[in-house]
């Protein structure tokens, strides 16, 4: 009971600037959700893409918001600033949305992506750095986790708006796409209004020039090794496209389609925030663990799935793996960093992890093509077990993520 008092008590404590850039994420993601739920089906049975084609577009489209992240993440620093940089990106992909439904080619789709992604790109390392910058040392944690948690509801909730408003059009995508246009302008609307930074401390160290060696000598050693293991760990993690194109082919018709992010982004919703609860108060390291004991299932069941039942299984495990994993490794850069580096952190972690994502997303799609789902899913398995390894050999190298008591800071 005591426990549970106290759980009560941490979540309320969470700054009210982080429940606000988690609905700022939340309606971006249903935006967002609505059109990419449907686009990898609307690439190949509409336009005629190949799989391997889906898996380069989606590669580069993240790749280009990680290349990004890393200028926008130093230029917060510089600036000593991260709203207004983190704004402009929100607005950039709002005002992108109205190109998916206008577009007449597949070129136009790429650009529309492309132009998207770069919206993330400018937003999500001063955004990551903000939340860092308002959340409590010893509410790390929950913070990332209640942010990525209500971004995940949006993940689910644009996937369901997909699946009524395909049933209601008769499969019409450029219906469903205009009125995914209306949550991003709503999600643009709320971080200019709603959201107010932190002042900066006087005696916070000034930085000139963050992408500068000493600078990045400047983030530890601890950090690295966290770099390290996500790069890893993402060569496991494809695009969610694949998940979207598995389902397909078990026999889900394409009306259904978006329900398999649904299933993801539920299991993902409902752990991140409990998941980040639990690592300001054990630690991150056995929690990131388990999480990769999770995403070796979900590829191992998607493998060698007999039917849809089995492959909604490897993806509700896919989408648990994702709570487990993806707020603890923004806590450990936030645990890792000097506070006067932490966009030029949270930007380093995009890049590195965005050019393993567009590697591991055109391995998925190679093996698609000539082996089939069971070849790019067991290469997600080895992928994942390797990370386990090095995880558990390394583990002494990653010092940070202990757990931080309010009376410590």
């Amino acid at each position: 009971m005591a426990a549970n008092i106290s759980d009560i008590s941490r979540s309320r404590s969470v700054p009210v600037g982080i429940w606000v850039l988690g609905f700022v994420s939340m309606l971006m993601d249903i935006s967002s959700e609505m059109i990419h739920a449907l686009l990898p089906v609307y690439m190949v049975t509409v336009l005629g893409t190949s799989t391997l084609a889906v898996g380069i577009i989606e590669g580069i489209a993240e790749a280009t918001a990680s290349i990004v992240k890393v200028f926008s993440g130093a230029l917060s620093d510089w600036l000593g600033k991260r709203k207004f940089l983190a704004a402009l990106g929100y607005g950039l992909a709002a005002f992108t949305k109205p190109i998916f439904p206008l577009a007449p080619t597949i070129g136009w789709l790429v650009a529309a992506r492309f132009i998207d992604r770069v919206g993330k790109g400018i937003r999500g390392a001063p955004r990551d750095a903000l939340v860092a910058d308002i959340a409590p040392p010893h509410l790390r944690g929950a913070s990332f986790g209640l942010r990525q948690s209500l971004d995940t509801v949006g993940a689910f909730l644009g996937p369901l708006l997909a699946i009524g408003l395909m049933w209601l059009t008769a499969d019409h995508f450029q219906a469903v796409f205009w009125i995914a246009v209306i949550p991003a302008f709503l999600s643009f609307g709320l971080i200019l209004v709603a959201v107010r930074e932190p002042e900066r401390p006087d005696e916070l160290r000034r930085v000139k020039m963050p992408l500068r060696r000493s600078e990045l000598v400047r983030l530890g050693a601890t950090y690295w090794w966290v770099i390290a293991i996500a790069a890893v760990f993402t060569l496991a993690r494809f695009s969610e496209a694949f998940l979207l194109l598995r389902a397909q082919s078990a026999g889900l018709p394409v009306m259904l389609i978006p329900a398999v992010l649904v299933v993801m982004n539920v299991a993902y919703s409902l752990s991140a925030y409990p998941i980040g609860i639990l690592s300001d108060r054990l630690g991150r390291r056995m929690l990131l663990v388990l999480g990769l004991l999770l995403l070796l299932a979900a590829d191992i069941a998607l493998a060698f799935a007999p039917g849809m039942v089995v492959v909604m299984v490897g993806v509700a495990l896919w989408g648990l793996h994702m709570g487990f994993t993806q707020g603890l490794l923004s806590a450990l850069i936030a645990d890792a960093a000097p506070p006067e580096l932490r966009g030029t952190a949270f930007g380093l972690f995009n890049l590195v992890t965005g050019v393993a994502l567009l590697l591991a997303s055109v391995i998925a799609g190679a093996l698609w093509d000539v082996i089939g789902p069971r070849g790019t899913f067991l290469a997600g398995a080895a992928f994942a077990a390797l990370t386990l390894i090095g995880l558990v050999t390394f583990r002494h190298r990653l010092v940070g993520g202990a757990p931080v008591t309010p009376e410590a800071n």
